[in-house]
């Protein structure tokens, strides 16, 4: 299994004229913790082989952002990412600087102000795809809205969806959203958001009219409980994390069969390389909340769909599982409430298939946060 395929970006590829590896430049992650309160940034040592994540990471810069909810990758060198607020979104450099805002979502009549609470950018990375719901007294309780943005700020189009069901409770699914593009070029918003009576409902939501600055939603669909969205490679379909596995949803927006690497327990998060930006492999990962077990912890999984073994490996167990992100030095980096921690896939999946115990090469970046929210790769 080579590294090198992991590195899409030309700073981490090899010199091509005389095809020797160079040092693997460092990277750097983003963390969104305080709650959504503080932006700070950590930077990995590099390595001469290209494996190693040593000298010592090295703390950055850290900001005070209003009301973050999540951040992501932005598409081209890697060096800016995306911060999702309550009220609007933003891109910033990778030293989380040169704030640019994006284009207001929904200055148009018979819309209301953004109180975002979710973000996927597409596996081309050429869309971004923002859900907006505000609350009453911490109760999401407004009227859906999405928005759709070119990864320049630009929006592509808005649409309000109706019919959004209060549902209170202990396990209630909640609301997720991902972009597909169909074969016929078209831009699809996926919301998989709880269902009155139990389970969740999907929409699939699109401009009927070509240019169209506002899009339309299908009727929902009922399915069984689905937790999270991720997006598959090709770009067309979406991962769902279910009560019964990691599924990929039909067009009709209802769940097909189990994925059999994870077999059909209840999964309550999923994440893919292509969701985190890293092309050329089809790495997915899934968690179960212990909250929904009543164990103390669950592991999280890994499976490479384009490996040789169908069966997914056990990355470590957590209680409190955050966010993940997949980098394209080959590191997968996961997110707890209090810390973030860094392994090695290319290592991990390669002994790991050869029937050996799996060795992640674990090394910890950051401890002692605060409530951790989000995570997210640039290149510095």
């Amino acid at each position: 299994m080579k590294r090198l395929a992991l590195l899409p970006l030309t700073a981490l590829l090899f010199c091509a004229c005389t095809g020797t590896v160079e040092t693997l430049p460092a990277l750097r992650l983003a963390v969104l913790e305080g709650g959504g309160t503080t932006l700070r940034t950590v930077t990995t040592g590099g390595g001469g082989d290209g494996v190693r994540v040593t000298p010592a990471p090295v703390l950055g810069p850290s900001v005070t952002v209003p009301d973050g909810v999540t951040v992501d990758p932005l598409p081209g060198r890697g060096t800016r990412l995306l911060l999702t607020r309550r009220g609007g979104l933003e891109s910033r450099d990778a030293n989380l600087a040169d704030v640019r805002p994006f284009a207001p979502a929904f200055d148009a009549p018979g819309f209301t102000p953004p109180c975002f609470v979710t973000t996927a950018l597409n596996a081309a990375r050429d869309r971004i795809l923002s859900l907006s719901q505000c609350e009453t007294g911490g109760v999401l309780n407004g009227t859906q809205q999405l928005a759709l943005y070119r990864t320049d700020g630009t929006l592509v189009w808005r649409a309000a969806l109706g019919g959004a069901a209060v549902v209170t409770g202990p396990d209630v699914p909640p609301v997720r959203v991902a972009a597909v593009r169909r074969a016929d070029g078209v831009d699809v918003a996926v919301v998989a958001r709880p269902a009155l009576g139990g389970g969740s409902e999907v929409l699939r939501v699109a401009a009927t009219v070509p240019g169209a600055d506002r899009a339309e939603p299908s009727q929902p669909v009922p399915t069984p409980a689905i937790r999270d969205l991720a997006p598959a490679p090709n770009g067309t379909s979406v991962y769902a994390a279910t009560d019964t596995g990691v599924r990929t949803l039909g067009t009709d927006g209802a769940p097909g069969e189990a994925l059999a690497a994870f077999g059909e327990g209840r999964a309550d998060r999923v994440w893919t390389s292509a969701g985190s930006g890293v092309p050329g492999r089809t790495l997915i990962a899934a968690w179960r909340d212990p909250r929904a077990s009543g164990l103390g912890s669950e592991p999280l999984r890994l499976w490479d769909a384009s490996g040789p073994r169908n069966e997914a490996l056990t990355v470590n167990a957590f209680a409190d599982l955050r966010d993940l992100t997949f980098a394209p030095d080959g590191f997968l980096y996961a997110l707890s409430a209090t810390a973030l921690t860094g392994y090695d896939t290319v290592i991990g999946l390669g002994s790991g298939t050869v029937g050996g115990t799996p060795n992640w090469r674990p090394v910890t970046l950051l401890s002692g946060l605060n409530d951790a929210r989000a995570v997210t790769w640039l290149v510095p």
